[in-house]
């Protein structure tokens, strides 16, 4: 969503670099550059005014001024600020101190509430807890039933005592679902409510009596990111008729151009609470500003990648292959197949391709990306025998054509396959062997041998009339010091660490001796 507003800044910022001083017409420049393109990315006019007006003169203070590299201070500031419209840091669900904790969801019909009711439903239970969704939303055609199937496949209970499509009390509905959830030990409550096409005041006032019933510990705003100004104007209009606390942001996975984002926050006061990145239940999760940030300025999100590798990956799957690996036994097709299931929990490739810093710059060939290539991958695989995916060197030109066939590709991508990994199995081999590098297994031990096995042969000076006469230097043995290893010090020690007095170093008996 913000690709179009990370690519103006990246530009902006590129020319920076090449400046060894800022003068007050580079600022300037700068920061008219830097508000066009968050014009152009549809944030909110009062919004850029202030962001704008901070960043230069923060830009003509002494922590430029005075700065190394004037052009990273900027970037630097820049981040600040972002961070800062973004809401400063991550704001969480206010439990209350007696359950069950009440979360009302409000917004307009095509906002996504009863999807995001789901998933909200279904991040909580991951983190321990019992929520009860509550449709309450009886206006909307098939809107019970959605709630309840969203529900099913979040594996979290539903309270629906009415049909809906126009029959029944919504706010007696969400009056009830909190003495229910009680009764059943729930300790969240998720009333998912009706929404209009526009602001009407019958969408409000209902919305202020179900509010009024159950006097919720959170109400949430949920809002569209890819409506653009209209977000603002529907986010005030609600925080005047109803208030909320916090917003969630759907569809930030759409190709709209993302200022509500930046948007929403500074108009209303209120923080950006949750943030929807998909139509999937798990493509969801809290909203960090500081990692959003991070990702308009084409810094990278390495934590959320972090985050979602230690959900997706299994601790005792990872330790059996980080064992594999340096214990310098052989990677299989098994164990590559194996990881790259792994790896497809995670998401879409081209997403966690767009986690790594500087990405932004290889964006069109990280679109290109489809991760269907995977499964084919798969399939190839799946169509060999287990003595193949073991030992893939057996694998003729017969074996190919039948699992070519077998997984519905051509030969020469199964040759292709075998001929990468291979290649990947080398690599493993050297990271099992430590490359050389102290500390690493296998790789202390085989270079020093190596280098004990090049000193062993004959040492002749290269200068003949010192071999002539048997002085050649590599011949003389080298004069003994007393006390071993300590004694080869001279007898001197680094202040702090002298020997006590008394201290015979000879009579240190040392490994092997």
């Amino acid at each position: 969503m913000f690709e179009t507003l990370s690519d103006r800044l990246t530009s902006v910022f590129s020319s920076l670099r090449s400046k060894g001083r800022l003068s007050d017409a580079d600022i300037d420049a700068t920061t008219r550059e830097i508000r066009i393109a968050l014009l152009e990315a549809d944030v909110a006019l009062p919004v850029v005014k202030a962001f704008v007006a901070h960043v230069k003169e923060r830009a003509r203070g002494v922590e430029v001024s005075q700065a190394l590299n004037p052009a990273q201070q900027v970037v630097k500031i820049v981040n600040d600020e972002l961070i800062e419209i973004l809401g400063g840091e991550t704001r969480r669900i206010r439990l209350a101190k007696t359950p069950p904790t009440v979360i009302m969801l409000a917004g307009l019909q095509g906002a996504g509430k009863t999807t995001l009711a789901g998933k909200l439903a279904k991040w909580l239970r991951e983190q321990g807890h019992a929520p009860m969704l509550v449709a309450a939303d009886l206006q909307r055609p098939n809107a019970v039933t959605q709630l309840q199937v969203v529900g099913e496949r979040a594996q979290v209970a539903v309270y629906a005592p009415e049909p809906g499509n126009g029959v029944g009390d919504p706010v007696e509905v969400a009056r009830r679902s909190v003495d229910e959830a009680r009764r059943l030990q729930h300790d969240i409550v998720i009333i998912d409510t009706a929404g209009r096409l526009g602001i009407d005041q019958e969408m409000m006032k209902q919305a202020a009596d179900i509010r009024d019933a159950v006097r919720p510990d959170e109400t949430l705003f949920v809002v569209d990111a890819m409506i653009g100004q209209d977000a603002v104007t529907t986010a005030q209009a609600f925080m005047d008729g109803v208030g909320f606390d916090g917003v969630v942001l759907t569809k930030l996975d759409g190709d709209a151009r993302g200022g509500a984002a930046l948007s929403v926050r500074h108009i209303t006061g209120r923080p950006i609470m949750f943030a929807s990145t998909g139509e999937k239940l798990e493509d969801f999760d809290a909203f960090h500003p500081d990692r959003m940030a991070s990702r308009i300025l084409d810094m990278g999100d390495i934590l959320t990648l972090i985050e979602q590798a230690q959900k997706t990956f299994d601790e005792e799957q990872a330790a059996k292959m980080a064992g594999k690996l340096t214990s310098g036994e052989s990677f299989t097709l098994e164990d590559f197949l194996e990881q790259m299931m792994m790896v497809q929990k995670m998401g879409p490739i081209k997403n966690l391709l767009g986690m790594m810093p500087g990405m932004g710059q290889m964006r069109d060939q990280i679109n290109s990306i489809d991760d269907r290539d995977l499964d084919r991958i798969a399939a190839i695989i799946r169509s060999m025998t287990p003595a193949e995916r073991q030992d893939p060197k057996i694998i003729n030109g017969s074996r190919r054509a039948r699992i070519a066939a077998g997984s519905g590709v051509t030969v020469s991508a199964v040759s292709n396959l075998v001929t990468r990994f291979f290649e990947a199995q080398k690599m493993m081999k050297r990271v099992a062997g430590g490359m050389g590098m102290p500390g690493m297994p296998g790789g202390r031990g085989k270079a020093a041998k190596a280098q004990k096995k090049a000193k062993k042969g004959r040492r002749v000076s290269g200068d003949p009339r010192k071999a002539a006469l048997g002085k050649a230097p590599a011949e003389t043995p080298a004069e003994p010091q007393p006390g071993g290893v300590l004694g080869n010090l001279g007898g001197k020690l680094p202040p702090g660490l002298e020997l006590p007095p008394g201290f015979d170093p000879s009579k240190l008996k040392l490994p092997g001796q």
